[in-house]
């Protein structure tokens, strides 16, 4: 008697993971609970503890195998309740969904070069028109625009898809059209290449960036920060707050001064429901903070940051940021966030403009504060120039949601905040 194990549902948006190892032999005894795999879905490493008492039967993943989600990874012999698993059985593919009637007109033109203008040209491929299909009505055998969009129109009332073919996963309302990528060159031909697969985090990152920047339009603030006060207090408390096995940095302040600014500003905290035409609102102040490791860049979520003292905010961020570098952290740590912080500082970066994290609809760059010489003053006492510790910050946000009117404002008090420790600490909620 033998029993399957597939792949379970690891969180909401979860379609597949990768085997990073296989804990197991077959032939090994294990007990309910034992972990048996370890798969990498969504930017973190989960351990897959066994759901059975019994002994693994057959192995059917490897590690660098990408497995979804319902999908046979071992079975068992002995566990309770066994039902028999034929292995012709396992290996079945699901059948595929129909595919549409596509009626496929004979070409109006043989080979070679079909006269159209450079435009119609990318409204043919943006909208998968074979040029040599068209009947040209411009002069001289010309296609034009018309003709590609004729034709296109007559595909759409063609190609109907029965309701087994949609996808499983579809896209977004309101996404804007994106062509396929062009086929790239044989870019052997000039030298020698290696291929890397993408894969893991980078796999990840490629396609939360790809979601983010087709969905989002982009709109960018810059400003910059007197650090000088800040740096003081963090010197005087660094030592202290290492004690209790936190970091004060710049990005924990940084937190707290959005917070307060997202209170003041909800729309920040929101994200926008193109389907049902609204903004969701959220009333909890949940931060996703960019951590760099050797994989790529992950952002855990810090919870709740408009009620946790500096200090605690301090010790979470540092404990965290070790667990995602050691691919620690859960998946439930990497959900939730309502705002980003990315910084650069640590690493040296100036300014730089970040990619918001869809489906937020802000986030803060942090560049690598330095010493500037600043005119200080007014013109009342005088100006003069004195050294300053200044921050670049870079502020992007959905402009479909919020307006360069609104970034300014909560830029600005972000900014005041962080200039002056007092006023930041007096406005903490």
């Amino acid at each position: 008697m033998a029993r399957a194990f597939k792949l379970p549902d690891l969180g909401e948006g979860i379609h597949e993971g990768e085997v990073l190892s296989v804990r197991v032999a077959a032939g090994d005894k294990v007990k309910e609970g034992d972990i048996i795999l370890e798969v990498e879905t969504d930017k973190a490493a989960v351990e897959i503890p066994s759901p059975y008492t019994g002994i693994v039967e057959e192995i059917l993943v490897k590690p660098g195998d990408t497995v979804k989600v319902g999908q046979v990874m071992l079975t068992f012999s002995g566990a309770e309740e066994a039902v028999p698993v034929k292995k012709e059985k396992l290996e079945k593919k699901a059948p595929e969904p129909s595919k549409p009637v596509e009626v496929k007109p004979e070409p109006v033109r043989g080979e070679g070069p079909v006269p159209a203008s450079p435009a119609t040209r990318r409204l043919a491929r943006e909208l998968g028109v074979d040029l040599r299909m068209v009947t040209p009505t411009g002069p001289g055998g010309l296609v034009t625009a018309d003709d590609v969009r004729a034709i296109a129109e007559k595909k759409e009332k063609v190609v109907k898809a029965p309701p087994a073919a949609v996808p499983e996963e579809r896209p977004q309302e309101g996404r804007p059209f994106a062509p396929a990528a062009p086929q790239l060159p044989d870019f052997s031909k000039w030298g020698p290449i290696e291929r890397l697969p993408l894969r893991s985090i980078r796999k990840a990152t490629a396609k939360q960036m790809t979601l983010a920047w087709s969905q989002i339009p982009h709109v960018s603030n810059h400003d910059v920060a007197d650090m000088t006060k800040l740096e003081a207090f963090q010197k005087k408390h660094k030592a202290e707050i290492a004690a209790k096995g936190g970091k004060l940095s710049h990005t924990v302040f940084a937190l707290k001064a959005i917070a307060t600014a997202l209170k003041a500003f909800p729309r920040f905290n929101g994200s926008i429901d193109t389907a049902a035409g609204e903004i969701v609102l959220k009333h909890y102040y949940h931060i996703g903070v960019a951590v760099a490791t050797e994989d790529g860049l992950i952002v855990p979520v810090i919870r709740d940051v408009d009620r946790k003292s500096v200090a605690e905010l301090s010790v979470e961020m540092k404990t965290l940021a070790d667990k995602t570098r050691a691919r620690k952290v859960s998946l439930e740590e990497l959900q939730g966030g309502t705002f980003s912080i990315t910084n650069v500082g640590p690493m040296g970066g100036g300014q730089f403009v970040p990619i918001i994290n869809y489906p937020q609809v802000a986030i803060l760059g942090m560049g690598a504060a330095g010493m500037k010489p600043v005119v200080t003053g007014n013109e009342k006492e005088g100006y003069r120039i004195e050294p300053r510790l200044m921050m670049p910050l870079v502020l992007c946000i959905d402009h479909r949601v919020l307006d360069g009117a609104d970034a300014i404002p909560f830029m600005r008090m972000i900014v005041e905040l962080l200039e002056d420790p007092e006023q930041l600490f007096m406005m903490m909620t």
